[in-house]
């Protein structure tokens, strides 16, 4: 049965509610640390471990935002369909990156309904510039993401082995979808728009480390 405009709206608020509350729905795949021991982290380092999952929390949430704005713009229904499933492939990450966050008894970002906004428009327009643009942001977005994997990768205290595997099996995901993007026809984005989106991915990172 094929669904209704005001049926298709409902669901899109219903999932944006659930990314950025943190409650999104179980995994289709088993997190990466699930059968790894809890390590003994000082509170400092417990902090600091949950600012990094919130980073990446939010960074999830963000995906699942362009994604859907750039599926409600797009011009061909393949590339509409691409998004809808890199956005299920990416519910595993919230999921994994929430779990985790709890095991370490803090909080997702109280910013993420904010950078939820943010992101759908930004799907959304560059969805209605074309498809070639939409993947190619698509693909200079999970490039970034995997800058900042790398360097939270960097960052973990050398016993968090959960957060470590986590974190891990995330780059290997992002770093297909970005490949992907290039290969379903995404524009090369020049070195300028990529410095342009570091600046901007830092103004987010920031804040949400904390908050």
């Amino acid at each position: 049965m094929s669904l209704s405009s005001l049926d298709k709206m409902i669901t899109r608020f219903d999932h944006a509610l659930k990314a950025a509350s943190g409650t999104m729905h179980r995994a289709a795949r088993p997190s990466p640390a699930q059968d790894i021991p809890e390590s003994e982290l000082s509170p400092a380092e417990r902090r600091h471990v949950a600012g990094l999952m919130r980073i990446n929390h939010t960074g999830e949430v963000c995906a699942q935002a362009l994604y859907s704005g750039q599926a409600l713009t797009a011009r061909a229904s393949r590339v509409a369909g691409a998004m809808h499933q890199a956005a299920e492939e990416e519910n595993d990450h919230l999921a994994w990156c929430e779990e985790r966050i709890a095991q370490l008894d803090s909080h997702v970002s109280y910013l993420n309904p904010f950078w939820y906004a943010a992101s759908f428009v930004t799907g959304a327009i560059g969805g209605w510039l074309g498809d070639s643009v939409s993947l190619g942001f698509v693909a200079a977005t999970e490039e970034e993401v995997c800058h900042h994997l790398d360097t939270h990768l960097e960052g973990l205290p050398a016993d968090d082995e959960k957060s470590r595997e986590i974190l891990s099996q995330m780059r290997i995901d992002e770093a297909k979808h970005q490949a992907t993007a290039i290969e379903s026809g995404g524009l090369r984005f020049p070195p300028m728009i990529k410095r342009l989106m570091r600046v901007t991915s830092r103004l987010m990172t920031r804040p949400t480390y904390w908050i």
